[in-house]
């Protein structure tokens, strides 16, 4: 059995197919972990999530801001952005099975044997395992509950931006959203910022991002994380492996065999593509 984890898809389901295709996937033996952002500004979110879906137990995934976005606007609280290109997902009829499912899957996956933690945007240094998991629990029984709308449409929002046990209600749970799904600069306190987007080279000082100030999960486990395609995969310590690689902007989709470390590229199909986007620091 194998091991292996893939950054952002961003509905690029032809790229998905080929990469796995290159290690011979077999869902009855290995196990798939995928960084979030299943959908949203490639061209088959659709068939991306089925594809998901349909893999069973294989799949180890996390939430992603685009996830969550697409829930959002399945539920009338967001609008559907042309550029996201998710209306063929949102029309299909077996949207409401799909968009069930994706609200029930977790923000934060850890493996305690493999020492191997994921979320998409990471793990706030701010956070020590047990409260990185009390968080994810957190939101994700809100995701799975009726009241579901509600924290949906109260995640949209940057503050506030420092932990502390003391938060509750709609707050924390904005907190905790955006230190797992958004999240990429830290003030040196641990802080979050949450108005630079840029790479890690232009971004004003004091503002370092967050996997390089020092942070107790980073001590004892692994991380994996997407979400930060501006990256390019590159620039984290040992132990921290940032996956996603703009494969929906040109760049690739990337996947890392956990057991012995070794990557697998696959070139986005919008490679040299007139017209496309550059990459976005949203």
């Amino acid at each position: 059995m194998s091991t292996y984890l893939i950054g952002d898809i961003h509905g690029c389901f032809e790229e998905l197919k080929l990469l796995l295709s290159q290690v011979d996937f077999n869902p009855a033996r290995d196990q798939l972990w995928l960084t979030g952002d299943l959908v949203a500004r490639g061209p088959a979110s659709l068939e991306v999530m089925r594809y998901v879906r349909d893999l069973g137990d294989c799949v180890r995934l996390v939430l992603g801001n685009h996830d969550l976005h697409l829930l959002a606007v399945y539920a009338g609280i967001s609008r559907n952005k042309p550029k996201d290109r998710i209306t063929p997902l949102l029309e299909a009829p077996d949207a409401d099975v799909l968009i069930n499912w994706l609200r029930r899957q977790p923000v934060l996956q850890v493996d305690e044997e493999k020492k191997l933690v994921m979320a998409h945007a990471g793990i706030t240094p701010q956070w020590d395992l047990a409260t990185a998991r009390m968080c994810a629990r957190e939101v994700e029984a809100v995701l799975s509950s009726d009241s579901y709308p509600l924290f949906l449409d109260s995640m949209y929002g940057d503050m506030p931006n420092n932990w502390s046990p003391e938060l509750t209600g709609l707050s924390r749970l904005r907190f905790c959203t955006n230190a797992f799904t958004r999240m990429r600069f830290c003030f040196p306190n641990g802080q979050l910022d949450m108005i630079s987007k840029d790479a890690p080279d232009r971004a004003p000082p004091p503002l370092r991002p967050w996997f390089l100030l020092p942070g107790p999960v980073a001590q004892e486990y692994g991380i994996v994380f997407g979400h930060w395609a501006s990256l390019e995969g590159k620039g984290t310590p040992e132990g921290i492996y940032a996956l996603d690689t703009g494969c929906c902007w040109g760049g690739e989709l990337t996947m890392l065999r956990w057991e012995d470390k070794q990557y697998y590229r696959q070139p986005s199909n919008r490679r040299g593509e007139s017209g496309i986007e550059a990459m976005p620091v949203e």
